[in-house]
C-alpha cells in the first residue's frame, strides 16, 4: 500500500510548488519517493512471475523524476505533482510496451500500453494489427481485458481524423489503425490506495492488459 504521508506531500507539493518549499521539505520528498519506489519494486517482483521480461528490473529504472521539463511549456511549475513508473523491458526509456502506475492524489490510474511510439515503431503495430485483426479483436474484446479497461483509449489528442495512408476506410480495425498511441487505464480511487489489496489490484490490472503488451512488443520486435 502507499502511505498516507506519501499522499500528504504530493497535495502540499501541489499548492507549494516552486523551489524554495521544495527544498524546505526535501526530506519529506525523499520518504515518499522511498515509499513509491518501493511499492514498485514489490510490484514488479510480483508480477515478474507472469512476465519475465519485466523481472529483472529494479524500480530505480522504472521511476520518472519529481522534475519538469519547462524549457518548451508556458507553465513554468519547476515540479510534477504526481510519481509516475514506467515497467518496461529495459526500463523507462524502452522502446517497447509496458507497464504503468501513476500516483497522484484524485487522479491515480494503472495500466499500460505504447504512448506516442516513433514512426517505425508507430507503422509496425499498425501492421500487425491489420495483419492479425481477429487476434488484436480478441484481446481487446476479452472478458479480462474489458472487466478492468472497457476499451482502449481514444482521446483526440492520440488519434488521427483520418485512417492512415495505405488502409481502406472501411477496414474492419480503421479505428485503432488511427491510434497514435495503444493504451489502456483503470482508475484508483484514493482510498484504495492505502488498502492491502493494492498490491493484488495492480497485478491484476496488468495481468489483465499482458495480452497487448505483449502483442505489441511482438510488432516492434518484427
Amino acid at each position: 500500500m502507499i502511505q498516507p504521508a506519501t499522499m500528504r506531500f504530493l497535495k502540499n507539493l501541489s499548492k507549494n510548488n516552486n523551489k524554495p518549499w521544495f527544498d524546505l521539505h526535501r526530506k519529506e520528498y525523499e520518504t515518499a519517493r522511498k515509499d513509491y519506489e518501493d511499492f514498485i519494486q514489490s510490484v514488479i517482483d510480483a508480477f515478474g512471475k507472469s512476465d519475465p521480461s519485466i523481472a529483472p528490473l529494479i524500480a530505480k529504472q522504472c521511476l520518472f523524476r519529481i522534475n519538469r521539463d519547462i524549457r518548451f511549456s508556458k507553465n513554468k511549475t519547476p515540479y510534477k505533482k504526481n510519481f509516475a513508473a514506467s515497467i518496461n523491458r529495459g526500463g523507462k526509456k524502452s522502446i517497447f510496451a509496458g507497464y504503468y502506475f501513476h500516483l497522484e492524489p484524485g487522479n491515480s490510474f494503472v495500466g499500460g500500453g505504447i504512448w506516442m511510439p516513433m514512426p517505425g515503431e508507430t507503422q509496425k503495430i499498425r501492421q500487425e494489427i491489420d495483419y492479425c485483426w481477429p487476434e488484436f479483436k480478441k484481446i481487446i474484446t476479452s472478458k479480462k481485458f474489458r472487466s478492468i479497461y472497457s476499451e482502449l483509449d481514444n482521446e483526440p489528442e492520440i488519434t488521427l481524423v483520418n485512417v492512415p495512408k495505405g488502409y481502406a476506410k472501411d477496414n474492419p480495425a480503421a479505428q485503432y489503425l488511427k491510434l497514435k498511441s495503444w493504451i489502456a487505464m483503470q482508475e484508483i480511487n484514493d482510498t484504495a490506495l492505502h488498502s492491502a489489496s493494492l498490491l493484488k489490484q495492480t497485478v491484476e490490472a496488468f495481468g489483465a492488459i499482458q495480452p497487448l503488451i505483449y502483442f505489441l512488443n511482438r510488432a516492434i520486435e518484427e
